[in-house]
């Protein structure tokens, strides 16, 4: 996850009247490179629509458009206790949820356990035994028990578990890949369910795995939840992702199954991975070397355009870039070895920078001499400055091509996104630019409230997954076993 700072006070506007020309000139090609007008938001948008229809056929595609058998929205009378578990690369998070009779509400409570670093690259019974431990300390805590084998019930948990998994069923996962720091033996290629389970049963802890899902496909449902009109999830963070409700009818590859064909069905897009054979994104030189120097080179094309993880380096890559330029005088014999170190700037650094609200950048120039020891004069600051809006622009604007295609796919003319993540939360100006960039690709009239409105989505991560698990025992209950792997103690 990236770390921002604190949101300060609205930026102000930039002056390159003090600006020498070779950096002027810089700063016009930059623009170019970087500037994705209107016409080519359309032709991303109009190519994503097709990869997204192909990434559902049996062939299959870039985009996984992986079924979730999350099979239909929460009407808000959804009741019980549940139990969360959010997986993430720092932390892990266990939540009781309770949702009562009132619609569309919840009560939450939770606790956070540090992930230790051992454990990512250490012996996979390991870290399943200390995913168990933390439940049962949870348990034994907030239901004051001391024989966990005496309550009444076993409790429903949603398992987020944020890391590319395919699913044949609702309650299993079949790791593809470990990211987010992990890499622990034996693990990909199998299904997580039955290693997490046999944690569970060996401590006898009072728990039934009900869902084991994607932190996107949860903040689609959570926020469905609490406002009807949500009808895509999105996360803008480190990664990049969408979720949203298709019918089973149009999705071939479950062809298959036989399921109706006006039966609902989450998709968890990935759609980090648009555009891997490069036909329409508008990739710069530095989107290239990104790309090359990256663990897997020609995955993501997409996220590594958009996310968080990616913005500070592209930032930093030009920067080097325009110093060993012998035709650019900026940095001038200073040591910019710091500079040098690959990943060393993250998206957060640019935010400052976007939000440094003085006329002379002076908050600027102390962070680079903070961070990077390279004292910056004027007209340095002032490039770097537009350099970090026209990247930071530029990532919110292809990030509105995702939630275009979905709409122009599905024929939404009016909703609300539900989105979470670092980027949209604390960037500033992304969801603004987000919305521009929205109004340019599905040409609405100017003056009119906007039609499909991007909003903070509720906690997908933990009242989602707790919903899940409810939604998979309510349609137990109504007879629909499809994707349900494991319907032993499901009621």
């Amino acid at each position: 996850m990236v770390d921002f700072p604190p949101r300060r006070k609205p930026s102000r506007k930039g002056s390159m009247a003090d600006v020498p020309k070779d950096l002027l000139e810089q700063i016009k090609e930059l623009e170019r490179l970087f500037t994705v007008d209107q016409t080519k938001l359309k032709q991303v948008t109009d190519h994503f629509v097709k990869e997204l229809e192909k990434g559902l056929s049996v062939e299959g595609g870039s985009i996984p458009m992986n079924p979730t058998w999350v099979m239909g929205y929460p009407d808000g009378h959804e009741t019980g206790t549940f139990l969360a578990l959010d997986m993430g690369g720092t932390n892990l998070r266990v939540c009781e949820i309770i949702l009562p009779e009132e619609k569309g509400e919840f009560e939450i409570i939770q606790s956070k356990y540090r992930m230790p670093e051992e454990l990512k690259t250490g012996d996979s019974e390991e870290l399943w035994e200390y995913i168990a431990d933390c439940l049962q300390q949870f348990i034994e805590y907030h239901h004051e028990v001391e024989d966990l084998e005496q309550m009444d019930n076993r409790l429903p948990l949603g398992f987020t578990f944020s890391f590319p998994a395919t699913q044949d069923f609702i309650d299993n996962g079949i790791l593809q890949r470990w990211t987010k720091g992990f890499d622990i033996a034996g693990v990909e290629g199998k299904d997580v369910a039955p290693l997490f389970e046999a944690a569970l049963a060996k401590r006898k802890l009072p728990i039934k795995l009900g869902a084991l899902i994607n932190d996107t496909t949860g903040t689609l449902i959570a926020s469905h939840y609490t406002d009807d009109t949500m009808q895509i999830g999105c996360i803008f963070g480190t990664g990049c992702n969408a979720a949203y409700m298709e019918n089973c009818g149009s999705i071939p590859k479950i062809a298959h199954y036989n399921l109706p064909p006006d039966m609902p069905m989450a998709i968890n897009c990935e759609y980090g991975a648009f555009d891997n054979e490069l036909v329409v994104l508008p990739r710069t030189p530095f989107d290239v070397i990104i790309d090359a120097d990256s663990p897997r080179p020609g995955q993501q094309a997409f996220e590594k355009m958009i996310a968080g993880l990616y913005l500070g380096e592209l930032f930093r890559l030009v920067l080097v870039d325009l110093h060993d330029n012998k035709n650019v005088k900026i940095f001038e014999g200073q040591d910019i070895s710091k500079l040098r170190t690959a990943y060393s700037l993250d998206a957060s650094f640019l935010s400052f920078i976007e939000e440094d609200p003085f006329e002379n950048l002076s908050e600027t120039g102390e962070l680079f001499t903070r961070e990077l020891s390279i004292k910056a004069n004027k007209p340095e600051l002032e490039l770097c400055r537009r350099m970090a809006e026209l990247i930071g622009t530029r990532a919110a604007r292809l990030s509105a091509c995702g939630v275009a295609a979905i709409c122009k796919k599905k024929n939404i003319q009016s909703c609300h996104v539900g989105a979470d993540g670092s980027v949209f939360n604390k960037y500033p100006h992304f969801k603004a630019r987000g919305a521009q960039a929205l109004r340019e690709i599905l040409d609405w009239p100017k003056g009119k409230r906007d039609p499909v409105d991007i909003r903070a989505a509720e906690d997908g991560s933990g009242v989602g997954a707790a919903l899940i698990a409810a939604l998979t025992i309510k349609r137990f209950k109504a007879g629909n076993l499809a994707g349900i792997r494991n319907t032993e103690g499901m009621v």
